[in-house]
C-alpha cells in the first residue's frame, strides 16, 4: 500500500498543478483588466489590432477544436459519415464564429471589453480542449507517465511566457494575444494532467481503493488552488494596487515554476502503469510493477485479466454503443454548467460585488479555498463506502438551492455575511461530490479497449468550462441583467443545471462502487450493437 500510496502522491502532483494554473488566475482578474483591457478603451487604434488578433485567435482556436472533433468522429463513425458530419459542424462553427465576432469588427466598446478580458481569463480553456482531446492519443502513444512529463513541460512554458508576455513575445502580436497564447499552451498542460492523472492512478489503484485513491487527484487539485491563493495573498500584500496592477500579478504566474520542477523531477521515479506495459506487450515489466502494487501473487491473476480484457487492445469508441460515451460527456457537462469554475476564477471580483476590498476579497476566496478543501477530503474517505450516485445527487441538490438564495440575495440587494455562507455551502456541495466523484466516474466508467474515449469526455468537459467562463462576465456585467436581476441572474442558471444534474444522476448512471476497470466491460455490454 505504500508503493501505491507514493505513485499516486507523483501522479497527484499532476492535479495540483492543474489546481494552481487554473486557479492562479483569480488573483490577476482586476490587474489584467487594468494592464491589458482599459488601455484599449482610451487607444482606438490599438483596440482595433487587438480586436483583428483576438478575432484571429478565435477562428484557429475553433478550426483546431473541430479538427479533434473530426478525428474523435472517425473513430466513432465510418468514414464517409465521419467525413459528412465533420463537414456540417464546420459550416455551422464557421456561420456562428462570424455572425458573433467577425460582424463589426471596428467597434470597440465595453460589451467588446468585457469579451476580451473574458477570453484572457478563460482562454487557457481553449489549450485544456486541445490537452483533453489528444489526452487519449498521448496516453497510447507515449504512455499515462510519459504524458506527464509533456504536460509538466507546458506547465514551465505557461509559467514564465504569462509572467513575461512582452519580453517573451516571440509571436509577432500585441501583448495581451502573446499572454492569450501562453495560456492556451498552459492549457494542454491541464488538459493533459486532468486526463492522465486520474487515469494514471486509477490504473495503478487496486478496486476497493481506487475511489479514494483517484479522489486524492481531486483533493491535490483543490490543494493547488489554496496554495495559488494563500500565494497570490501574499504577492498582493508586497506592494500597493497599482504595483500589483504592474508588477505584482507577473510574480502570480511565475511562482507556478515551483511545483512543476517538483512534479517534472518526481515523475522520472515512477513506473509506467502495468495495463499500457501490457497494451505494449511488455508483460514481464508490468508483472514486476503489479507486484509491487498487489503482492506477487494476486499480480499473475491480475494480468491474466488484463488481457482478457486487452484481447482487442484498441476497439472503435461505439464497440459498446452510445451510452457509455454520451454519459461520459453529460458527466463532464454538468459538472462545469452548475458553476464551479466562475466561484473559482472570478470569487475574488464576486466578492468585490459583494463590498469587499482587494485584500478582503482575496482573503474570502482563500476561505472559500478550505472550504473546498475540507469537503473533498470528506468525499475521499465516503466515495467508496457510500457509493458515487448517493453523493453526486445529494451534491447537486446542495448547490442548487445555494446558487437559487445567493442570486437572490444579489436581487434583493441583502449581500453580505449570508451571501458568503451560501457561497461557502455551494463550495461545499461540490467539493463534496461533483468535484472528486465525476473524476472518479470517467476514469473508471470506459472498457480497458476503449480507454481512450475518456478524451473525448475530458475535452467535452473543458468546452463546458470555457463557455461557463466566458460567458460569466457578459451575464454579470451586463447591463440589462445587471439593472434587472442586479449581478443575481447567472447563479440562477447554475442553480437550473444543478437540478438537471440530479435528475441525470438519478435515473442514467450506474453504480460501480467496488467494480474491477475490466468489470466495465459487463456493465456496458448490453449496449453493444456488433
Amino acid at each position: 500500500m505504500k508503493y501505491v500510496l507514493l505513485v499516486t502522491f507523483v501522479a497527484a502532483l499532476g492535479g495540483l498543478l492543474f489546481g494552481y494554473d487554473t486557479a492562479v488566475i483569480s488573483g490577476t482578474t482586476g490587474a489584467l483588466k487594468s494592464f491589458f483591457v482599459d488601455p484599449l478603451l482610451k487607444n482606438q487604434q490599438l483596440a482595433n489590432r487587438v480586436v483583428v488578433e483576438y478575432h484571429i485567435v478565435i477562428a484557429c482556436s475553433a478550426a483546431l477544436v473541430g479538427a479533434l472533433f473530426t478525428y474523435f468522429l472517425f473513430h466513432m463513425f465510418e468514414k464517409m459519415k465521419a467525413i459528412i458530419i465533420s463537414a456540417l459542424m464546420f459550416v455551422i462553427g464557421g456561420l456562428i464564429i462570424y455572425s458573433t465576432f467577425f460582424k463589426g469588427t471596428t467597434t470597440f466598446d465595453n460589451d467588446a471589453a468585457n469579451s476580451i478580458r473574458g477570453f484572457i481569463i478563460s482562454s487557457a480553456l481553449v489549450g485544456c480542449i486541445v490537452g483533453g482531446a489528444i489526452g487519449g492519443a498521448i496516453s497510447n502513444k507515449l504512455g499515462r507517465r510519459n504524458g506527464m512529463i509533456l504536460a509538466a513541460i507546458m506547465f514551465g512554458i505557461t509559467s514564465v511566457g504569462s509572467a513575461m508576455p512582452d519580453t517573451l513575445n516571440y509571436f509577432g502580436v500585441e501583448t495581451v494575444t502573446s499572454l492569450i497564447i501562453y495560456r492556451m499552451i498552459g492549457g494542454i498542460g491541464v488538459g493533459l494532467a486532468s486526463m492522465l492523472a486520474p487515469m494514471y492512478i486509477a490504473e495503478m489503484a487496486p478496486a476497493k481503493y481506487r475511489g479514494m485513491l483517484v479522489s486524492l487527484n481531486q483533493f491535490a487539485i483543490i490543494f493547488g488552488m489554496n496554495i495559488v491563493y494563500f500565494v497570490n495573498y501574499y504577492i498582493a500584500s508586497q506592494g500597493t494596487a497599482d504595483w500589483l496592477n504592474t508588477v505584482g500579478w507577473r510574480w502570480m504566474f511565475a511562482s507556478e515554476m515551483i511545483p512543476v520542477l517538483l512534479f517534472l523531477f518526481c515523475l522520472f521515479f515512477v513506473p509506467e502503469t502495468p495495463r499500457y506495459l501490457i497494451m505494449k506487450d511488455k508483460g514481464d515489466a508490468a508483472l514486476k510493477v503489479l507486484g509491487k502494487l498487489v503482492g506477487k501473487d494476486e499480480a499473475k491473476e491480475e494480468i491474466g485479466n488484463i488481457k482478457l480484457s486487452l484481447v482487442v487492445k484498441n476497439s472503435p469508441w461505439l464497440t459498446y454503443g452510445f451510452g457509455v460515451i454520451v454519459i461520459g460527456m453529460l458527466i463532464s457537462f454538468f459538472q462545469q454548467a452548475v458553476g464551479i469554475n466562475v466561484v473559482l476564477y472570478y470569487a475574488p471580483e464576486i466578492f468585490r460585488n459583494m463590498g469587499s476590498s482587494t485584500d478582503n476579497s482575496l482573503l474570502q476566496t482563500i476561505i472559500v479555498g478550505i472550504v473546498n478543501l475540507t469537503f473533498t477530503t470528506v468525499a475521499v474517505f465516503t466515495v467508496d463506502k457510500f457509493g458515487r450516485k448517493p453523493l453526486m445527487i445529494i451534491g447537486a441538490l446542495g448547490m442548487a438551492v445555494s446558487m437559487v438564495l445567493l442570486g437572490l440575495t444579489f436581487y434583493f440587494k441583502i449581500v453580505g455575511v449570508g451571501s458568503l455562507i451560501l457561497m461557502l455551502l455551494y463550495t461545499a456541495s461540490f467539493a463534496v461530490s461533483w468535484g472528486p466523484v465525476a473524476w472518479v466516474l470517467l476514469s473508471e466508467i470506459f472498457p480497458n479497449s476503449i480507454r481512450s474515449a475518456m478524451s473525448i469526455a475530458v475535452a467535452f468537459q473543458w468546452i463546458s468550462n470555457l463557455v461557463v467562463s466566458w460567458t460569466f462576465p457578459m451575464m454579470n456585467d451586463n447591463t440589462f441583467l445587471t439593472n434587472t436581476f442586479n449581478h443575481g441572474f447567472a447563479y440562477w442558471i447554475y442553480a437550473a443545471m444543478g437540478v438537471v444534474a440530479a435528475l441525470f444522476i438519478w435515473r442514467v448512471l450506474p453504480e460501480t462502487k467496488g467494480m474491477t476497470l475490466e468489470d466495465m466491460n459487463g456493465i456496458w455490454k448490453p449496449a453493444k450493437k456488433n
